[in-house]
């Protein structure tokens, strides 16, 4: 084995393994500067690896979209397979509304084996205090289910539009190609930009918020509904596209787009969490349900066929005429607030209830399908081109541009 001392008797190398089918948990390469201390993983320090580790992002982590905002598939792609059945599952949602919970739950974490870290790092309690976010740019992860599952940084964060903004309030990471941005602009692009790419790259989509009350999620999906345009599915890129290549006007991307047909839209599943007993009841239920159906009346997400899902947590109470509405409304789920305990309270499900019920309809659910058929390998590289395109849309900057003018950006 490596790192055996000679003498041993075992001359000949033993044949490479082959690629891993589940990742649990982070892996070890990780640079003594930038991740070591993080996740507490450190690794050898053979030549192979040096080289290795200098070209993969300075997270130690699998990261797919990293602190600089670009694109990796290095880590990743010995984990994928020529597999064409397989789903990709994402999450997006503002910070500490439980987005790497509910990405652990899927993966079939079971948090009472003792020594297992979770797939998804979650918020210590120091966390918490110091105000900082766990998940940097997109962490995979692929379980036994063959789930494609994408944690991501939190949208409308603190923590990361301060780690992003220099003294004159100008922006470290270059979001558009080529714009020099203000700090609060790019953080606020940010957001759009990873919504647009899980929902380009994604079947699945849950769009996470906290409390019945709190509808900016709702407005950042239509906006990404708004400027996804022209965004194809990961199994419709022109072929000929190379990821370094520059990008032609606007119909040249809406070319591309509809390659594959009808503009693919990944399945928006609405996940409102932390909800207390006067949100949990059937009449809320339906209430949250109608308003999340008005408000998004006019969109694709609206007018796209996807399978629902059962209708969150109700309970036997609900009449029937309740549970039968329209299919062609969005899938909404809600999850209580965590107690000590995590006792039932009188005809409400407790958290770890609703958790697995949420897990079982995400792997029930029937999201639509690419245009084309593609293996787990080809998905994660034309991932990575359909982020150029994300970061090259002229429709994202053109937004960009309508909201610096709009004054409520600094310059």
């Amino acid at each position: 084995m490596a790192g055996s001392p000679a003498g041993t008797g075992f001359s000949s190398p033993s044949p490479a393994p082959p690629p891993p089918k589940i990742l649990l948990a982070k892996p070890g390469l990780v640079t003594a500067g930038s991740g070591a201390g993080k996740f507490g993983r450190g690794g050898g320090g053979d030549d192979e690896t040096v080289s290795l580790r200098s070209r993969l992002p300075p997270i130690g982590s699998l990261n797919l979209l990293s602190d600089s905002w670009e694109f990796h598939t290095d880590r990743f792609l010995p984990f994928l397979t020529e597999n064409t059945d397989f789903t990709v599952v994402g999450v997006i949602g503002p910070p500490g509304v439980g987005k790497s919970t509910i990405m652990n739950e899927l993966y079939g974490f079971d948090g009472s084996s003792p020594g297992m870290l979770p797939p998804f790092a979650i918020q210590s309690e120091d966390t918490k205090a110091m105000a900082r976010h766990c998940t940097i740019g997109v962490e995979p992860r692929i379980s036994a289910e063959r789930l494609i599952l994408l944690d991501t940084q939190p949208v409308f964060s603190p923590s990361v539009l301060a780690e992003m903004m220099r003294p004159d309030g100008s922006s470290t990471i270059s979001v558009l190609s080529g714009e020099s941005l203000s700090a609060e602009l790019a953080h606020e692009l940010m957001g759009i930009q990873l919504g647009v790419l899980l929902a380009s790259i994604c079947h699945i989509l849950l769009v996470v918020s906290e409390g019945v009350h709190d509808i900016n999620m709702w407005r950042l999906m239509l906006t990404i509904d708004l400027l996804k345009h022209g965004i194809p599915d990961p199994s419709s890129l022109n072929p000929s596209y190379s990821q370094s290549s520059n990008l032609g006007p606007d119909k040249e991307n809406k070319d591309r787009a509809q390659d594959g047909g009808e503009e693919y839209l990944a399945a928006p599943v609405f996940v409102h969490t932390k909800l207390r007993d006067e949100g949990l009841s059937p009449h809320s239920f339906v209430q949250l349900r109608k308003a999340l159906s008005q408000y998004f009346r006019t969109s694709s997400i609206m007018r796209a066929k996807y399978g629902n899902m059962a209708k969150g947590h109700l309970v036997s109470s609900v009449s029937s005429d309740t549970q039968s509405e329209d299919s062609t409304l969005t899938n909404l789920f809600t999850i209580p607030i965590k107690s000590k305990d995590d006792s039932p309270r009188a005809q409400y499900e407790s958290y770890n209830s609703m958790l697995w019920k949420l897990r079982d309809q995400i792997l029930s659910m029937n999201g639509p399908s690419f245009a084309r058929n593609v293996s787990e390998r080809d998905w994660l590289k034309n991932s990575a081109r359909i982020w150029e395109l994300v970061k090259n849309s002229p429709i994202i900057a053109e937004y960009s541009r309508t909201l610096q003018s709009s004054g409520m950006f600094r310059r």
